[in-house]
């Protein structure tokens, strides 16, 4: 039986029959026509052979950018030098970040992970999960971030939590919430709950307009219904051990506005309108990488994105940057500073030259490394700073 998608969200009956199946037989399982309104953003950028999908190409293009007239010529290694951090090195790791695939049933356009329903070639496997846990038992980490494309989709997701949560971690699971409404996820909400697993959960906003918007048409009713069902199981009502927190990214070629402030606001809007109660609110700065920096090239908006970023600098950010204390393992096992690093295809390099698989995974030789930095890494230090943790600094 084969299935068409007829938006990015849109896979419920093909993931309640065949979550089971290897990536190879999902490969040819379905047919795709994500977002047929747009063809230009259809799809992820491999599906479309668009020469963003190369990752070196991303690079060319972010260096290309003309920023000769602003300070240190854009050059971001230059502005650390220039704010006294000639190296910019780990501190004490405290977060396991494991991507466990590009899998998801949605396409959002600001995806930096290039994530959709077909990217079913790139799903962590069982050995690779395997040697992420033997790694972390070699650390002092006390969270683990599961992170995709859609975690949850991954086979091996519960054993993976279950094996975390042995082990005495803090797990965060990074949940699109349209995901739960899938068949086979039906019982996810209370199952992570039992387990104490953290929710952090993309909306780019708490009106239906700007969230759509971004993730497709009929997203934010689906993320309504999700974030009931969370409320329900006891997500979102202030018990620390079912921490719901929601991630917002600006809908536009700009900076995230105060965290603090928006917080109070989406509080305020999520209760009147829908009921709906949450922890904490965590905002980020897009970053210019991946389908976002297609909208940015489309759209006309890349240079001065570029410009706003290098502009808005904050020294203040750079001890709190996540590279610092996290460590990024991708689907396929390769080491990355961070999210974004591993997106782009920069690996961590231990010793300057050679990066290194999970697989081979050596925690004595990779506190001692220089984090690979570039000019997307503005988008992380700009205005109050953005991480997986939301702002960095007031």
């Amino acid at each position: 039986m084969r299935y068409r998608i007829v938006n990015g969200y849109a896979l419920e009956e093909l993931m309640a029959k065949e979550i089971q199946r290897s990536p190879e037989e999902l490969a040819t399982s379905f047919d795709f026509n994500p977002l047929a309104a747009e063809p230009k953003s259809s799809g992820s950028l491999k599906r479309r052979q668009s020469p963003l999908a190369s990752s070196q190409y991303q690079l060319s293009i972010l260096a290309a950018v003309d920023l000769a007239a602003l300070p240190d010529q854009g050059n971001f290694q230059t502005t650390l030098a220039t704010h006294h951090w000639q190296l910019l090195q780990p501190a004490e790791l405290e977060i396991f970040q494991i991507n466990l695939g590009k899998l998801c049933n949605m396409t959002c356009r600001h995806c930096h992970v290039d994530a959709g329903p077909d990217r079913t070639q790139e799903v962590m496997s069982r050995d690779t999960i395997e040697a992420c846990l033997r790694a972390l038992d070699q650390t002092s980490a006390h969270t683990v971030d599961l992170t995709g494309g859609a975690p949850e989709l991954n086979p091996h997701f519960r054993y993976l939590v279950d094996q975390c949560v042995v082990r005495g971690k803090r797990v965060i699971d990074r949940c699109n919430l349209t995901v739960l409404l899938l068949p086979s996820m039906q019982d996810l909400p209370e199952w992570l709950a039992e387990r104490g697993v953290e929710i952090v959960c993309s909306l780019p906003h708490y009106r239906q307009r700007n969230t759509d918007a971004q993730r497709g048409d009929g997203t934010f009713e689906k993320s309504i219904t999700a974030l009931q069902r969370l409320n329900e199981v006891g997500y979102g009502q202030g018990d620390p051990k079912r921490q719901l927190t929601l991630v917002s990214n600006p809908v536009g070629a700009f900076l995230s506005s105060h965290q603090a402030s928006l917080e109070q606001e989406w509080k305020a809007g999520l209760r009147k309108h829908h009921g709906i109660g949450f922890d904490r609110l965590i905002t980020l700065n897009n970053m210019p990488i991946s389908r976002y920096l297609e909208w940015l090239e489309q759209s006309g908006n890349l240079q001065a994105y570029m410009q706003r970023l290098v502009n808005a600098f904050n020294p203040a950010t750079i001890a709190g940057l996540m590279c610092r204390n996290t460590l990024s393992i991708s689907w396929d096992g390769r080491l990355f500073d961070c999210d974004f690093n591993q997106m782009l295809d920069l690996e961590c390099q231990p010793d300057r030259s050679t990066p290194m698989h999970i697989q081979e995974f050596n925690y004595q030789r990779l506190k001692h490394r220089q984090i690979v930095t570039g000019r997307h890494c503005f988008g992380c230090t700009a205005g109050a700073g953005s991480s997986c943790g939301g702002a960095i600094a007031e």
